[in-house]
């Protein structure tokens, strides 16, 4: 049905009308992310299309998908060039129009359809575009998936099928804006600062927060693809400091600021400092496991230790499962569990019945977050964040590793640490109480303290990440065990930061 994909086209040319353009490293463990144009084509998207549709097929799943797209100038075009492929495979498109990813994932259920396609670059910034794919509700697609598609498409396995239909889905922003605000109404005005960054949140974050009951002051909501303020990404810092700027101009209650695809939130205090995402977190399974009995939640191995030594979580019953970092393998943990929550430091939270349907949705983290303030009508946002006990911790540090090596040197440090406690090795004066090592090793001592050491998904490099709920003193002690570890190893260079 197509040509061969090729990587090494030029730009204005004829082959380049032709002929797909798919760079391999635009597949990635859980999404696709290309640059458009230099990476990707629009024939290059038809061809991915055309692998999606046909990878469906061969997973026996009804060939029926949603397929919605992001606020950019381009993404319209995306999208429709992707349902062309998606056709020539027999899948049946339901176009949803512009959406919110999680609006995609709501129309799965909505629709009672098994498969999804996402157009979104996310909070990247503008030229990037990519495709959020899944076939199985709530999940989205893993590794295994991700390298059967990315085989598919490039060796050009693509199955021609009768079958291929449209059609376009007026109303679904109403209908999930409708599912989401229905039955809840908030017992008091809450001042809530509404930051979208003038990506697509701006069409849906504003409406649903007001229909709660909250006075809503929006930030950038406004819909404008080229971005004049900031990209939409709640964990940058210039979005940050202009959502803290507005909470305490207003005196709002709370700040809430969405990516360009709506399925993260980020939080900002009512005196004007953000809240991490993973304490964020743990705020909320205080509040949620008060409610249900015997929570259980997943969380990430970045994650605060918090989520294990909080006495109110404890007192509460509440029991947590540390997983591999990224959001389509939390989902699928927290799917696999039965969990109440899964939280991922970055703020992709997936709430399960009978909160949410299990995907990352950033509105409901949204509202559990006003909820949550609306059952404390005497605590501020920053009193309870300031209830959680006090812990210390480093940011995300990253020594480079070659691609080729860091899953290797992971390895080797793993083996290194089941070693160490074998031979009752003390750190910082502690026994190790427990290696973890779903994604990389998380070292856990005796009071609590434990440091991190897993391979970066994204760039050539490790990721280390420690934190102690005692004092600085063990926590630096954690980081300064890790490093003499790694100082040994030669394929370990520079780090980006260190503490």
């Amino acid at each position: 049905m197509f040509p061969t994909p090729r990587a090494d086209l030029a730009i204005n040319t004829a082959d380049y009308e032709n002929v797909p353009l798919v760079a391999p490293n635009g597949f990635r463990e859980y999404d696709a992310r290309w640059l458009f144009g230099e990476q990707i084509n629009l024939m290059g998207v038809q061809a991915l299309g055309f692998g999606l549709g046909t990878l469906i097929h061969e997973k026996g799943v009804r060939p029926d998908i949603a397929v919605g797209h992001d606020f950019r100038s381009y993404s319209a075009s995306i999208k429709t060039a992707l349902a062309t492929g998606l056709m020539a495979s027999g899948c049946h498109v339901h176009d949803i129009g512009l959406a919110l990813s999680p609006v995609a994932y709501f129309a799965q259920f909505e629709l009672d359809v098994p498969a999804v396609a996402m157009v979104t670059a996310s909070h990247n910034a503008n030229g990037w575009t990519g495709v959020k794919m899944g076939a199985e509700r709530p999940l989205t697609f893993g590794p295994d998936e991700m390298s059967r598609l990315k085989e598919i498409v490039l060796e050009n396995q693509g199955k021609t099928r009768d079958g291929g239909a449209y059609t376009f889905i007026p109303d679904m922003a109403e209908r999930y804006i409708k599912d989401l605000t229905e039955g809840v109404k908030l017992s008091r005005k809450l001042k809530v600062v509404a930051a979208c960054g003038n990506g697509t949140a701006g069409a849906f974050a504003p409406q649903v927060l007001s229909a709660i009951g909250a006075e809503v002051i929006p930030l950038n909501c406004d819909l404008d693809y080229t971005f004049p303020n900031y990209n939409p990404n709640p964990e940058d810092l210039k979005m940050l400091h202009a959502l803290s700027d507005a909470v305490k101009e207003h005196g709002a209650d709370v700040g809430v600021g969405f990516d360009g695809d709506g399925d993260r939130c980020g939080v900002v205090a009512n005196d004007g400092e953000e809240i991490f995402a993973d304490k964020v977190g743990v705020m909320l399974a205080r509040d949620l496991s008060a409610q249900h009995d015997n929570a259980q939640f997943v969380v990430d191995v970045k994650s605060t230790g918090l989520f294990m030594t909080d006495p109110v979580l404890q007192a509460n019953g509440a029991t947590t499962d540390y997983w591999k970092t990224g959001h389509s393998y939390i989902k699928r943990r927290a799917n696999e569990l039965n969990a109440l929550v899964g939280f991922e430091k970055s703020g992709h939270y997936f709430f399960n019945a009978p909160i949410g349907r299990g995907y990352d949705d950033g509105l409901v983290s949204a509202i559990a977050v006003c909820q949550m303030l609306d059952r404390n009508p005497s605590k501020s946002m920053a009193d309870l964040r300031d209830d959680l006990p006090k812990t210390w911790g480093s940011p995300t540090m990253s020594p480079h590793c070659p691609d080729d090596k860091k899953y290797g040197v992971v390895d080797e440090v793993t083996g290194i640490y089941k070693d160490a406690e074998a031979r009752g090795e003390k750190i910082a004066g502690q026994s190790i109480r427990e290696l973890i090592t779903v994604n990389g090793v998380r070292v856990v001592l005796e009071d609590g303290t434990w440091g991190l050491v897993r391979a970066s998904s994204n760039v050539p490099g490790l990721v280390i990440v420690v934190e102690s709920p005692t004092s600085e003193e063990n926590m630096r002690a954690m980081f300064a065990d890790i490093d003499g570890r790694l100082s040994k190893i030669p394929e370990v260079g520079e780090y980006d930061q260190k503490i």
